[in-house]
């Protein structure tokens, strides 16, 4: 693992025209995502605020943090599970505030969950056509009465498919049931089903819990891959710190719902308030 580590090419943030920072590679384009001051509150509750955060175009980025700091939450946010109390979402320069989660999916933001949700009872293949299901060209009429559209526009489906599961070398477990795959096989199933939606910005939320070394190192050198094939932005939740480090170029770290630091693995891995977040305050004797 420690390998994989020191492979990942330094990358060097730049300012763009807020207080967030990219990478220098994508700095001449509008960030993916840019976050201004959001926030939401549940009854007197404050869950996230003043919550800043930018995404280059081909970013791989982090955000982590302890336990209940609000990384799932800001992911909620992102995806319009919740409508946030304050604050603003641009989405490629396009402000999501009047957007729903179907919208903002269709818009280019797709996400898997800390808890896998898979339709587990489905084929392999069937589970990453549902993410097909924007790319849909047959309507209703033509599917119940089996025209030529319904079957050219499958075989195109079945194709994508399998093209989307080659990815992590499951094009062999196509007709396996989804809920029998291995907990880790499922997890790649997972953002194979995300990925068939065609984001520009895919948000993964603990992709290596439940992995073993082994599948963690393989998951690695996916999001790289992934990030290289498709040319998108990737946000993960991760307490994995060797994964996040080896591969995340830029790293937001939240406590009690607040950034507390935000730059480089090395600049994270050294900050102050990061290791006092994480191991607490050392006591004065």
């Amino acid at each position: 693992m420690a390998d994989r580590v020191q492979r990942r090419p330094a990358t060097k943030l730049v300012p763009v025209p807020s207080t967030n920072k990219i990478p220098e590679r994508d700095v001449d384009k509008t960030p993916i995502l840019e976050c201004r001051h959001l926030g939401i509150d549940f009854g007197g509750l404050t869950a996230v605020n003043e919550f800043n955060m930018a995404i280059g175009r081909t970013e791989i980025a982090g955000l982590i943090g302890p336990n209940g700091a609000g990384k799932t939450t800001v992911f909620n946010l992102l995806t319009k599970v919740y409508q946030p109390t304050r604050g603003t979402i641009l989405l490629d320069g396009l402000d999501t505030h009047s957007m729903n989660s179907v919208q903002v999916n269709r818009a280019g933001i797709a996400r898997t969950f800390q808890n896998i949700r898979l339709f587990g009872n489905l084929s392999v293949e069937d589970n990453v056509k549902v993410g097909l299901h924007n790319q849909v060209r047959y309507g209703m009429f033509q599917g119940v009465c089996r025209l030529p559209g319904y079957w050219r526009g499958e075989r195109v489906a079945h194709e994508r498919a399998m093209e989307l599961l080659s990815i992590f070398d499951m094009q062999d477990l196509a007709d396996h049931q989804a809920g029998s795959l291995p907990y880790g096989a499922q997890r790649r199933l997972e953002i194979v089903r995300a990925l068939a939606t065609n984001p520009s910005l895919l948000l993964l939320d603990e992709p290596a819990a439940g992995m073993n070394p082994s599948e963690t190192a393989e998951l690695m050198d996916n999001i790289v891959k992934i990030r290289d094939t498709f040319h998108i932005a990737v946000l993960l939740i991760e307490h994995d710190m060797s994964l996040v480090m080896g591969i995340c170029e830029g790293i937001c770290v939240l406590n009690f719902g607040e950034i507390i630091a935000k730059g480089t693995p090395e600049e994270i891995k050294n900050d102050p308030q990061v290791i006092e977040a994480y191991l607490g305050k050392k006591r004065e004797v």
